[in-house]
């Protein structure tokens, strides 16, 4: 196959090159994550000739996720293939020039080393800041520069971490927000454009550390109201920070939610990042429109999907009708948020 011919218009870029093109065939690229973000960016690294894609993710398809997950159909979500090895399929569709691997799996502290093993970029394509805050160690252990995107309503942020160049995830955002505190895209929805143009973005981005070209910076958009900034950020590590010291507390598994479940019971119990007090009625609020609450001073009951979550006031949760730990700690990240 002439890869000059399927890549020219990248190759006549005065920025990437025939030797740049070369370079992005011996490269490796792990996407973590394949919903809206980790797609978007798929499409584009495969498309753009990366040699070697993994992409991970723990999910199955559903309908909801068509409307902003790029690389999947309707068939995906009925023959109910997970999400990544449903990306491998159509981007080897895609690029058969390339190297695809899907890999099915919860990303944890146990594993994360091995799952980004040969990498040279990871590109973010999660939906909690806890596992982002565990990729940011494996980053700065392993000095493999990772490109973070978060996109929620109708706003985004991007941004290139290289180790020694730029400051890293927890420079900007030292701990974890309390339970409850942010919304995510179940909670307060998505508009599509969001994730494709942060994870277009990430693509960008992953190309140009890939290359050695200077990154932009931290991006954030908002489609709906019009605001696109582009922030100049300090590249000195931050003296509190504890990554850039060499203190990995996420990789440690010092910090972050944490499961157990609850034998015979068919539940499991999933404790949060930090015991602060959550406000039932900003709680109820938000959950309100997508399941069914009901809750007093005590406890807040949620049902959806067919599972049943009990919330406590310090952010404590009790997920029913599952013993699957890496399912609970998926609701809890979408409808309590971490």
């Amino acid at each position: 196959m002439d890869r000059s011919d399927r890549y020219s218009r990248q190759v006549i870029f005065a920025g990437i090159g025939k030797e740049g093109q070369e370079k992005l065939a011996r490269s490796t690229v792990v996407v973590i994550g394949c919903g809206a973000l980790g797609t978007v960016a798929a499409t584009a690294l495969a498309r753009a000739g990366i040699g070697t894609l993994r992409i991970i993710d723990r999910d199955f398809i559903e309908y909801h996720n068509l409307q902003r997950q790029i690389l999947f159909d309707e068939e995906d979500v009925r023959l109910q293939i997970p999400k990544a090895i449903a990306a491998e399929r159509h981007l080897r569709a895609a690029n058969s020039a390339i190297e695809v691997e899907g890999v099915v799996a919860d990303v944890n502290y146990r594993n994360v080393e091995r799952l980004v093993e040969g990498a040279d970029v990871i590109v973010d394509g999660l939906d909690n800041l806890e596992t982002r805050y565990l990729i940011n160690d494996v980053s700065l252990k392993q000095g493999m520069p990772w490109i973070y995107g978060a996109a929620v309503a109708s706003y985004g942020m991007m941004m290139a971490v290289v180790p020694g160049s730029t400051p890293c995830i927890r420079c900007l955002f030292p701990s974890l927000p309390p339970p409850g505190q942010n919304g995510t895209c179940d909670t307060a929805g998505v508009v599509n454009a969001v994730p494709m143009v942060i994870g277009s973005l990430q693509s960008a981005e992953a190309i140009k550390v890939l290359l050695g070209v200077e990154t932009m910076g931290l991006i954030c958009i908002d489609v709906w109201s019009g605001q696109f900034s582009r922030l100049d950020v300090d590249p000195r590590p931050s003296p509190d920070c504890p990554a850039c010291h060499g203190q990995y507390e996420f990789l440690d598994a010092r910090f972050g939610v944490r499961t157990t479940s609850l034998c015979g019971q068919n539940a499991v119990q999933v404790l949060g990042a930090s015991d602060a007090r959550l406000s039932f009625d900003e709680v109820a609020c938000r959950l309100s429109p997508i399941g069914d609450v009901d809750y007093n001073e005590f406890m807040l009951r949620f049902d959806i999907d067919g599972y049943e979550m009990v919330i406590f006031p310090d952010g404590r949760a009790i997920v029913k009708g599952t013993g699957d730990e890496s399912i609970a700690r998926s609701l809890y990240a979408k409808y309590v948020g971490m």
